[in-house]
């Protein structure tokens, strides 16, 4: 009897929501298909020997669908990191790119799903220019690949972005204060865009429209002169004042690590309208919890996309959701072009049009 052809998948960089539709769907796709699959843990890493995995069958991956993060593990740390910082890259060694080709060799692997963001898909890119057969599956709740029109785990965070201004809301008109929220958003302000429109936000600022904390402050007065003396402030972690920077915590191996804004956009606030402020950082709130029913969607077609790529061996290329269809682009043309908010878009018009201030 022939053996059995396999097919390897691993999750990397950060996790969220969507991750386990992605390999429920893989796995059974590829069941049906009569094909095994390993699931290596924690990310790349999970290559090396002697090389930590896991059979994934239909027992395995019972009732996974609606759970957060990965059951395979994941990491944005270790042996494989191929970039530091927006637009740079680190070439993955040679020892490393020897070993990990032996253990897929041994497993008989012939396909290997890599589901990651920017970094994990141009880590997949080397090894794909290194001969190994990966397709990609791109993940990231920032929403910020130019490739895709939308990823699985970005709904799920925006979720949670207004369940927090709805929660906000109460206590915030209660005690008549301005309540500053600060999301995820380094490049890209999509989290902060959509979450704050869904949750009523009276002031949004993103990383693609430098802010005036002055007109936010004449916002917030105006607001109090009219009556409403509450108002609510979601910040992207990317959000940068005018004649300003982001605001960084520390730099971890050439990465910076942002934060801090929402503590400074509070202070200031409170300082020019002398009006009671609180800060609120979601933080990995945004990263944990049930995907939405989208996410869960998203994903399926995603991890089924991913096996029939396999299946017409068409190695190098990133599952791509477009005008409503799941298809694919070479991974070369999606790493390292990051989608950005425009401040023309319908969206930001939308938001300005029931006044929505951006602090510009």
């Amino acid at each position: 009897m022939a053996e059995k052809k396999r097919i390897g998948i691993l999750t990397s960089g950060g996790d969220c929501p969507g991750l386990n539709a992605v390999i429920h769907s893989a796995v059974k796709a590829a069941d049906k298909l009569g094909w095994e699959v390993v699931g290596f843990k924690d990310g790349f890493e999970g290559m090396l020997p002697p090389g930590d995995h896991i059979m994934l069958d239909r027992s395995k991956i019972a009732g996974i669908m609606s759970l957060g993060g990965t059951i395979i593990g994941t990491t944005n740390k270790g042996h494989f990191v191929a970039k530091v910082g927006l637009g740079e890259k680190t070439m993955v060694p040679e020892d490393v790119i020897v070993k990990s080709r032996k253990t897929l060799e041994d497993l008989n692997i012939q396909g290997l799903i890599v589901i990651g963001g920017d970094g994990s898909l141009t880590t997949g890119l080397q090894l794909y220019e290194a001969g190994f057969p990966v397709i990609g599956v791109p993940k990231t709740i920032d929403n910020d690949l130019e490739a895709t029109a939308m990823t699985f785990g970005f709904d799920s965070a925006v979720a949670c972005v207004a369940d927090g201004l709805d929660r906000l809301h109460t206590t915030a008109s209660s005690h008549k204060r301005v309540m500053v929220i600060e999301v995820m958003g380094r490049h890209a302000g999509w989290i902060a865009l959509y979450g704050g429109l869904a949750g009523g936000a009276d002031v949004i600022l993103i990383p693609e429209i430098p802010y005036d904390l002055d007109k936010v402050a004449e916002v917030i007065r105006r607001r109090d002169a009219e009556g409403n003396m509450s108002s609510l402030i979601v910040v992207a972690e990317g959000a940068m004042p005018k004649d300003g920077k982001t605001s960084v915590l520390e730099h971890v191996k050439g990465e910076a690590r942002l934060g801090g804004v929402g503590e400074t956009v509070s202070q200031v606030i409170a300082e020019k309208t002398g009006k009671e402020t609180r800060v609120c950082v979601l933080g990995h709130l945004q990263r944990g919890g049930a995907p939405t029913t989208i996410d869960r969607l998203l994903g399926t077609r995603f991890g089924v996309k991913a096996v029939n790529l396999i299946q017409e061996g068409r190695f190098g290329e990133m599952v791509s959701y477009q005008n409503y269809t799941v298809m694919s682009v070479p991974i070369q043309e999606a790493v390292h072009k990051l989608r950005l908010v425009s401040p023309d878009s319908q969206m930001v018009q939308a938001a300005k049009a029931i006044d929505i201030s951006f602090g510009d």
